[in-house]
């Protein structure tokens, strides 16, 4: 993986880490929804991104968004692998699939955005 696509993944996991930092802090503000499911949709956008530096673009970004979620719903269904305190609810499970394709959806943006060719620059395969 080059440099620049390795920094901007760190960048975006330390976004998703924010989004779970600032929830607290925006508590008042949040609906009651939000606010339970926004720590979920965070880690898991940024445990997709995880996934990317680790691969070190060894594998296509699809792959990417099923190792993230198989990841993030197997913590969920194994109470936090008996680690951290964790409390199941089936929504969670869609709050971290909505996590992941967010990422996916934010990968493939920025790729088309940022790719010097422009043409196929937000493929999946890459």
């Amino acid at each position: 993986m080059a440099k620049a696509p390795r920094l901007r993944n760190i960048i975006l996991v330390l976004v998703g880490v924010s989004g779970l930092l600032v929830k607290r802090w925006l508590s008042a503000s949040l609906s009651e929804m939000v606010y339970s499911y926004l720590g979920n949709v965070s880690i898991s956008f940024s445990v997709y991104y995880l996934v990317s530096i680790g691969a070190r673009g060894r594998l296509n970004k699809a792959v990417y968004a099923v190792i993230a979620l198989l990841a993030v719903e197997s913590f969920e269904l194994a109470d936090g692998f008996w680690v951290m305190s964790n409390v199941y609810d089936h929504y969670d499970l869609v709050a971290n699939a909505i996590g992941v394709a967010m990422a996916l959806v934010v990968d493939v943006a920025l790729n088309r955005v940022l790719s010097p060719e422009r043409a196929g620059g937000g493929r999946l395969d890459g």
